[in-house]
């Protein structure tokens, strides 16, 4: 969704010194739901009774998760689950880790954003009523250096696209959402 490339994604998990198991999906993500229980039931085989997922305060994809993956015997855990985003951004702040915001909903951050560090400056920057965590799908990042990284996974963005996706929302209303998103080249 976030259109990092492959290559980078390789070197992220090397890096950190992870396998990496890749999904292959449509373009416009129309088997999501078929790709994704595939590797659930990879997982499942290889004795994965947990996945770990970030979220902070959205029951409603907490739910989601829960719904696809408990019935199949897996366990959601949400270690960052009902703290507030000024404790998750404190935490990931002073854990060393860099990361590159790499997408924005267009009509809360615009193209400026692309690229910059995620940073205490950059948040100070965030206008008012944008979660400083992206919780809501306002930013997404890409982590490249520091932490857990062994080295850092060099990249570039020769460019900045406005993209589009329809989506149909819980309600059955069809809501159009524009992004600005990096190209990223490895």
């Amino acid at each position: 969704m976030h259109a990092v490339p492959l290559a980078i994604l390789e070197r992220q998990a090397e890096s950190i010194g992870i396998p990496l198991y890749k999904v292959g999906s449509s373009t416009a993500l129309k088997n999501y739901e078929e790709k994704m229980s595939e590797a659930v039931q990879h997982f499942k085989e290889q004795g994965v009774k947990h996945f770990i997922f970030g979220d902070i305060f959205l029951s409603d994809v907490k739910a989601y998760r829960e719904s696809k993956l408990n019935p199949v015997g897996i366990e959601v855990v949400e270690p960052l689950w009902e703290k507030t985003s000024q404790e998750v951004i404190d935490d990931f702040l002073s854990s060393g880790i860099k990361s590159k915001i790499i997408v924005t909903q267009a009509d809360l951050l615009d193209e400026t954003y692309i690229g910059k560090d995620l940073d205490a400056n950059v948040i100070k920057l965030f206008p008012k009523g944008i979660d400083l965590c992206g919780e809501n799908g306002e930013y997404h990042t890409l982590s490249y250096a520091g932490g857990l990284f062994n080295k850092e996974v060099a990249f570039s963005i020769p460019e900045t696209l406005k993209t589009s996706f329809d989506f149909t929302l819980d309600t059955g209303e069809k809501k159009t959402f524009e992004y600005w998103q990096a190209e990223l080249v490895s």
